[in-house]
């Protein structure tokens, strides 16, 4: 039986993905975001990643993102969880992650200020967004000691 009324339908969500990148000594890539004002999480340290154009898959989302930003080949790329910034954007974020051994300051930085490798035990020093923090410690409270 159908109803009379439908309900309107929802707008899709918004959607990121960003990669957790670590080097053979377990440090993670972050990328320091200009202090814009026109920007999300002006001046904090972050992932790199970044919003899914129309129709684009998660995956290919991050692996665009990767490229555009900071010259990085997709390697070893794991989805992981996805985590919603709800102080922000609002977007559910999927988290994937990868691995990259080189020499973070040689890479084309196209957005930001630098790329950083960080030991875990620093990150707490660190000014980043709420949703990264948690799916930084999600994914680290998971991986193998």
């Amino acid at each position: 039986m159908h109803s009379a009324t439908t309900r309107p339908e929802r707008p899709a969500t918004a959607r990121g993905a960003v990669a957790i990148i670590t080097n053979r000594r377990g440090e993670l890539l972050l990328h320091l975001r200009e202090d814009l004002p026109n920007i999300a999480w002006p001046a904090h340290w972050s992932l790199l990643g970044g919003g899914a154009d129309e129709g684009e898959s998660p995956t290919e989302t991050v692996v665009r993102e990767l490229d555009e930003e900071a010259g990085l080949v997709r390697r070893n790329l794991t989805e992981l969880f996805e985590f919603r910034d709800e102080h922000g954007s609002g977007q559910l974020i999927s988290f994937f992650a990868s691995d990259w051994d080189g020499d973070e300051t040689t890479l084309p930085l196209a957005e930001g200020v630098k790329l950083q490798f960080f030991a875990p035990e620093h990150l707490g020093i660190l000014t980043i967004p709420p949703f990264i923090r948690g799916g930084i410690h999600r994914y680290l409270a998971a991986r193998p000691a």
